[in-house]
């Protein structure tokens, strides 16, 4: 579903099309900007919440590949929707190397451009998510003491508290005691992710069907699971009485 608060985009020389795009916008509930260049964007304010570009390529002055370059080279992550009359093979394949999540050809199918917008909203969204979630995971580090510092860096390569001590050269017991006391200040059961910072991947459901092997194996590639195993992992019944393992991959056989 497309979120109310979301903004469009719209940088496009073609009057016609961008108030065209602007009322099929408005008419899913989404807040439309609409630009005729590269230069009547740069002069508005950014937008605050979940954002796409929908980004023609042919444009008075920069064009859009120059523009999708110029915001890679200043560090904003904008999904960008490219749509053009004129595309051809090479142009296509120089924009989705440069990042770009859709490259479209006018005329445009309305839900072809819906959907590429959905998912830009989509990736927008969570990066915003992580940037906030590093924002204050940052600011819960930054009260840690000078030593919970430390061995919190140890904890984050991997390391036991064994290993924590005989590195750095104090007890095991006091290894664990400032590392709980940093555990409890970053909350870090709820909010550090294995894989530097990023949202783990979504999991998808399995349904093992009464009879079959199962072999499931962990998102994150911490451990498979051979079938002797799997029924020590947590299993509930759907109505149909199958079982359905919620949080692993699983290959049937």
């Amino acid at each position: 579903m497309l979120d109310a608060t979301s903004t469009i985009l719209v940088i496009d020389d073609d009057v016609d099309l961008r108030n065209s795009l602007g009322r099929l916008l408005r008419s899913v509930g989404l807040n439309a900007k609409l630009f005729a260049s590269v230069s009547d964007f740069l002069k508005s304010e950014p937008t605050e919440g979940p954002s796409c570009l929908v980004l023609d390529v042919k444009l008075p002055g920069q064009s859009g590949l120059e523009f999708q370059r110029e915001l890679a080279a200043a560090g904003r992550e904008l999904p960008i929707i490219f749509i053009t009359g004129h595309g051809d093979i090479p142009m296509s394949v120089q924009a989705m190397k440069s990042g770009a999540i859709e490259f479209l050809t006018k005329p445009v199918r309305d839900q072809e451009l819906l959907d590429a917008i959905q998912f830009g909203l989509t990736r927008d969204c969570a990066r915003r998510e992580n940037e906030s979630e590093l924002a204050d995971l940052r600011k819960r580090f930054a009260t840690l003491s000078p030593r919970e510092r430390e061995i919190m860096i140890h904890v984050a390569r991997g390391c036991l508290s064994k290993q924590i001590a005989g590195d750095i050269g104090i007890a095991e017991a006091t290894v664990k005691v400032h590392r709980s006391h940093a555990m409890r200040k970053c909350s870090v059961a709820s909010r550090v992710r294995p894989n530097g910072g990023q949202a783990r991947p979504r999991t998808r459901e399995v349904v093992a069907l009464p009879g079959r092997r199962v072999v499931g194996q962990s998102v994150c590639g911490y451990g498979s699971y051979p079938p002797m195993c799997v029924r020590r992992l947590r299993l509930r019944l759907n109505p149909g009485n199958q079982r359905v393992l919620p949080q692993y991959p699983c290959a049937i056989h």
